[in-house]
């Protein structure tokens, strides 16, 4: 079955009046990979903007998709063959981030990281490195106090359950040197985690929502409609995102 949901209009420039039709056919394909018709989704991009233009609310696919899929939290992650990259906050504004990250939803977040490793990705002891949210991870406080009254709180919970965290770390050297030492890497904030795994590695990337019920990947980019009609758009990111998904759904069985 094919769903029709087109974002751009006869001109080639996103159209809102399309908004309903294109959720509409994502709320079907979610609900098709509930229902057990296929065995994971893989998403394009789509125009945010267009979409909140005609009214309807849309911070991302991952919002949408848990909202879809009745999932109380889910995860964005990020990964490439060598890096896993995960957020604690999504699609926010950089000045509500702090308020955000609770010691509560750190934990929350981490449990879905830790078992979502274990059950998708066959790791029997994930090793999870987490970033401070202040540089330097807020140099004692001196920088700020959310690692101290927040983060630190929140891995002591969890280690206390034997799960392997490391961290508070300052993100500036997070990401470095994760080869045998730390199986994901926390990040407190969308570009905080983000600009690294691009940096690292665009077009080889998937973006993999973790909490949900159904495997849903998609691709490392936005919808790029510059490049719209140019001949220069490259689907390496998606062909990436094909095979993760089919990869994690035959892990799954």
């Amino acid at each position: 079955m094919s769903f029709p949901f087109p974002n751009i209009d006869c001109c080639g420039h996103p159209d809102p009046a399309n908004a309903t039709a294109l959720l509409a056919g994502l709320e079907w394909a979610a609900g098709a990979c509930m229902q057990g018709e296929f065995d994971a989704l893989v998403t394009a991009p789509l125009q945010k903007s267009v979409i909140n233009d005609a009214g309807l609310p849309f911070s991302g696919h991952t919002e949408f998709l848990a909202e879809t899929t009745g999932a109380p939290l889910p995860v964005m992650m990020l990964a490439t063959d060598e890096l896993r990259i995960a957020l604690v906050t999504t699609h926010l504004p950089l000045a509500r981030v702090p308020a955000a990250i609770t010691v509560d939803r750190l934990v929350r977040v981490i449990d879905v990281l830790h078992r979502d490793l274990r059950e998708r990705f066959r790791i029997g002891e994930p090793r999870i490195r987490v970033c401070g949210l202040n540089p330097h991870a807020g140099e004692s406080g001196h920088l700020g106090r959310e690692e101290i009254e927040v983060i630190t709180p929140a891995l002591d919970q969890l280690r206390a359950r034997g799960l392997v965290i490391e961290g508070p770390v300052a993100a500036d050297t997070a990401f470095l040197d994760t080869e045998g030492k730390a199986d994901a890497v926390l990040a407190m904030f969308h570009d905080q985690g983000l600009p690294v795994i691009k940096f690292a590695g665009f077009g080889r990337a998937v973006n993999i929502t973790l909490g949900l019920p159904i495997i849903r990947t998609s691709v490392d980019h936005g919808t790029a409609l510059t490049l719209a009609g140019t001949g220069r758009a490259d689907a390496a990111s998606l062909a990436v995102a094909l095979r993760y998904a089919a990869d994690l759904a035959e892990r799954r069985g």
